[in-house]
């Protein structure tokens, strides 16, 4: 049995550079060495090996794998062929394989014997004159000799017990293979499953045949017997249709050379699609996408695009596929959406515009976000607050699927921005003519806050920090409503900041939309001892780095008595769990003095900024804020 450890070993003991060296040239660089990368077309080089590291990587296309991987996916090799051949050269000897596993291997490799045999008999009866129907279909869809040999297209005839009469395998195994049916009552015959039907195989990673999919040549339910316009083989030892994509071993290698992978809605559509070139195409087995096949596509690409029909059930079925990848985020790794005209499949837009219109969809994909943003704006009306609300629900509540924290805050802001955009729009302007002024809007003074504030800036370092960022926040009020979530949030968590809160959200309702002024002057802000610390706080400060700068202080702000909030309930539980909560303790705790960190970075920057020249020669910098 290979254990990780003993694949360790076996890396350890081979030179990376040695073995790709003999079918690449290698050229010294530094402590690596690179080359031109033998997966894709370059004049420059970008293809590096390190053998400290035990690894390869391409940056232009990015190959990446160790010295088994190198084998399989550059030489072709069967994964235990590539260990065996590596441990012959290491002089290690390869474990005697489980006896469980090696059964289930030869069971597998009976299945396979169908499967493929099955496939040639397929290919064989579509040739002949059985398959007529079968190729007029083809020729109506557009698909060339080559695409159909390409993709092994065939026949099943249109009968109950002819693919049990053309291969001789036994029934048990037919069955087990998914290629025949065993009735449920006893007694009964069995059938065939494929009938009439055009049929194209389904490979896994290595390019073997372990399932089928059918698509019927009758033009009407009642021709086809109710039966479905497309039919795929059941789960057997062989296939698993949610851990399985269509057409994957041809579209990595693809995908590695262009740095994408496309998927789309049905085989059909990935066919399509690499006839008019675009070969890095795959298709789920007839259902949204699972998480391992989310996976899958990760290991090719960190931002494959979904592509789905524009029809409804398209568009449900993108919903489901964003759900499932919300929880396994994870920075640099995401999903990129387009949503193809209504009405249209892949192959509709190819045959009515050609390949250069869906090239240009795929060119331009949307944002996972924006497309969450998207598909919950448009599931249902919004005409009532009661209608709002339940869409900001809606997407908090998918939010907080997320599982990785930055990525978690990140959307939370950025949705929440959306639907304040959308939920509270600016007031339209009055008309206005030659010669007429604005009346000045009147203002609500608000001598509470410049009291909170003054008192907070009296506080600890931690109370001097909220009055810089409240402060900032009532020079620049257009920013209060966009942070109304978080300040919130953190009023709960916090009484000394919750009374100056409360003053400056019920002062910002009163602003005039035409009005972008800051609240300070009508207010009056506290002299604070380290305003010339932020940039937010000076008077020269640009808008857009205001606006960066605010951003970033309220999230080190609010995040820290949330982590002390989760830290205290982490510690209440310790009775009940004390193993769990000790070690829930120790994670918090590393992200309170990161977060320090974060702090004290952050302190230095505006610190390093307020030395520059604005309006008036600043104060010298302070140290960061303490984090007690």
């Amino acid at each position: 049995m290979l254990t990780p450890q003993w694949l360790d070993a076996l890396r350890a003991r081979i030179t990376l550079s040695a073995v790709i060296g003999r079918s690449v040239r290698l050229t010294k660089a530094g402590r690596e060495f690179k080359a031109c990368c033998p997966f894709h077309d370059e004049k420059s080089p970008s293809f590096y090996v390190n053998d400290a590291k035990g690894f390869y990587h391409c940056f232009g296309c990015q190959a990446h794998g160790d010295a088994i991987r190198w084998l399989t996916d550059h030489q072709g090799l069967a994964f235990m062929d590539a260990v065996k051949e590596l441990a012959a050269e290491a002089g290690l000897e390869v474990p005697a394989p489980d006896p469980r596993a090696a059964k289930q291997a030869e069971r597998r490799a009976g299945l396979t014997d169908v499967t493929e045999a099955a496939q040639a008999w397929f290919v064989e009866k579509l040739r002949s004159s059985d398959g007529a129907e079968a190729r007029s279909y083809l020729a109506r869809r557009g698909i060339s000799d080559a695409t159909a040999r390409e993709f092994g297209f065939g026949y099943a005839p249109d009968e109950r017990q002819a693919l049990k009469a053309a291969l001789s395998f036994d029934e048990a195994l037919l069955v087990e293979a998914g290629m025949r049916i065993a009735p449920e009552e006893g007694g009964k015959e069995h059938y065939d499953r494929f009938r009439g039907r055009l049929m194209l195989p389904i490979h896994d990673a290595r390019g073997q045949v372990i399932a089928f999919g059918g698509r019927t040549l009758a033009t009407d339910a009642a021709k086809n017997g109710g039966g479905a316009k497309y039919l795929n083989s059941p789960d057997t030892p062989l296939f698993d249709k949610g851990r399985t994509l269509y057409n994957l071993h041809r579209a990595a290698p693809a995908a590695r050379r262009s740095g994408r992978m496309v998927v789309v809605e049905g085989y059909m559509d990935a066919i399509a699609l690499a006839q008019a070139g675009i070969a890095e195409a795959v298709a789920p087995m007839g259902t949204a996408l699972t998480e391992h096949q989310i996976e899958l596509l990760w290991r090719q690409v960190e931002r494959p695009i979904l592509c789905l029909d524009g029809d409804a059930a398209g568009q449900r079925a993108a919903m489901k596929a964003i759900a499932r990848a919300l929880p396994l985020l994870r920075p640099g790794h995401s999903l990129g959406i387009v949503r193809l005209p209504a009405g249209l499949d892949p192959d509709d837009l190819i045959r009515q515009q050609g390949a250069g219109a869906i090239e240009a969809l795929l060119a331009a994909p949307q944002p996972l976000a924006d497309a969450l943003w998207q598909f919950e704006r448009s599931a249902s009306p919004l005409a009532s607050p009661e209608d709002k609300a339940g869409l900001k629900a809606r997407l908090l509540e998918l939010v907080d699927t997320i599982q990785h924290p930055d990525i978690r805050a990140l959307y939370r802001r950025d949705l929440l921005e959306k639907f304040s955009a959308f939920a509270f729009p600016p007031r339209p302007a009055r008309e206005w003519k030659p010669g007429q002024r604005h009346a000045e809007a009147p203002r609500r003074s608000s001598p509470a806050i410049t009291a909170r504030l003054q008192q907070l800036a009296r506080g600890g370092a931690r109370d001097s920090f909220a009055a810089a960022v409240l402060a900032g926040l009532a020079r620049h009020p257009r920013e209060i409503a966009r942070h109304e979530e978080a300040l919130l949030s953190l009023a709960r968590r916090d009484r000394n900041v919750a009374p100056a809160i409360d003053a400056l959200l019920e002062l910002s309702e009163s602003l005039d939309s035409r009005d972008t002024s800051p609240i300070s002057g009508a207010i009056g802000l506290p002299a604070l001892p380290d305003r010339n610390r932020y940039a937010f706080l000076h008077e020269g400060t640009s808008p857009d780095e205001a606006r960066e700068d605010l951003a970033e202080a309220v999230s080190l702000l609010v995040e820290r008595p949330a982590l002390e909030a989760a830290l205290a309930a982490a510690t209440a539980r310790f009775e009940h769990d004390p193993e769990g909560s000790i070690a829930e303790q120790g994670g918090l705790r590393e992200r309170l003095l990161a977060l320090e960190a974060r702090l004290k970075r952050f302190g230095r920057k505006r610190a390093a900024t307020a030395r520059q020249p604005l309006c008036a020669p600043p104060a010298p910098a302070a140290e960061a804020p303490a984090t007690d």
